[in-house]
């Protein structure tokens, strides 16, 4: 899936000068994503949704070759130049690229979704609160272990702001129990490299209690990990979103549960909002710039009901 994707999204930055929507004079919104996941199919749906209902704007939804912050920062740069009238991003490195945020969106309007660059230029961030969600992934955490434990992280890019915030919000969710998340282990969005950190993590860690993956594809590699050497529901598995994966191992109970986001409504929110902001209604930005999509915990009890949803969604 990653080759596939990096492949398409390096001959779509390649065409961007000759896409149709510019040629005829329509206004192009651009989403940008931070590497090649299937995390990103829900949004990629979300602004297909949006596209039916803005006839008058062209939407396209952007991969960069790699996930790293120069790559991204080309991809965007191309866009710029070849029209672009709105760029939504969310930002491999926010804090190491803030100057180069900053030259982006002083050219065309820059808004940020699933990782924010608050010292950035950007008009407003829509996505989830990073924060709650890693204090939802604490709340398993309470719950599947209630006599304490000791947990290894893993996440794909340790600073971004969504990765920083996730892994604090469970660190004050979990303060003063007997719980422990001793190391978190980042991958840069590697596959490959993502299950071998666990693999890793597990030969120098054999009696862990509790593994936590912060990215999407992360709970998937631990899952394989330990099914791999035996200890599947043995250690504890807290996840982040909704992999297939995933949710087969929340219905099979051998993941406590996973937190969720809502990246179909950051798609279609954030087309129709940078839409309205083109056209001069800044209504929908709130006073801090925060427009929070809600997170929630899905667990045994209603893995099946948010399945279906999320199929129909897909599906369109």
């Amino acid at each position: 899936m990653k080759t596939t994707l990096a492949t398409v999204a390096l001959a779509g930055a390649l065409a961007l000068t000759a896409t149709p929507g510019m040629a005829q004079g329509k206004k192009t919104l651009a989403f940008v994503v931070n590497g090649a996941s299937d995390f990103w199919k829900l949004a990629e749906a979300g602004v297909k949704k949006a596209q039916a209902e803005l006839p008058n704007y062209t939407l396209q939804f952007k991969y960069p070759e790699q996930a790293a912050a120069a790559v991204q920062q080309r991809l965007m740069d191309d866009l710029v130049v070849a029209g672009v009238s709105a760029i939504m991003v969310s930002a491999v490195d926010p804090k190491t690229s803030t100057a180069a945020l900053n030259r982006v969106g002083g050219q065309v309007p820059l808004f940020t979704t699933d990782s924010d660059a608050p010292d950035s230029n950007r008009i407003a961030y829509i996505g989830s609160s990073n924060m709650d969600a890693g204090k939802q992934a604490g709340e398993i955490a309470k719950k599947a272990l209630p006599n304490g434990g000791k947990c290894i992280g893993f996440v794909g890019l340790p600073g971004a702001d969504n990765a920083r915030e996730r892994i604090e919000g469970m660190k004050a969710a979990i303060a003063g129990t007997k719980i422990e998340l001793v190391d978190v282990r980042g991958d840069d969005i590697d596959q490959t490299r993502a299950k071998r950190n666990v693999a890793d993590a597990l030969a120098a860690n054999p009696n862990i209690d509790c593994m936590v993956g912060f990215y999407s594809y992360n709970p998937p590699r631990i899952y394989e990990v330990l099914k791999e050497s035996g200890k599947l529901g043995k250690v504890t598995v807290i996840a982040f979103d909704e992999d297939p994966i995933t949710l087969g191992g929340v219905k099979e109970g051998t993941i406590a549960g996973t937190v969720v986001q809502q990246p179909y409504e950051w798609g279609y929110q954030g087309m129709k909002l940078m839409a309205k902001v083109l056209e001069g209604d800044k209504s929908g930005i709130p006073a801090n710039k925060l427009v929070i999509v809600p997170t929630k915990i899905i667990d045994k009890s209603n893995v099946d009901a948010f399945e279906t949803e999320l199929k129909a969604r897909i599906r369109g």
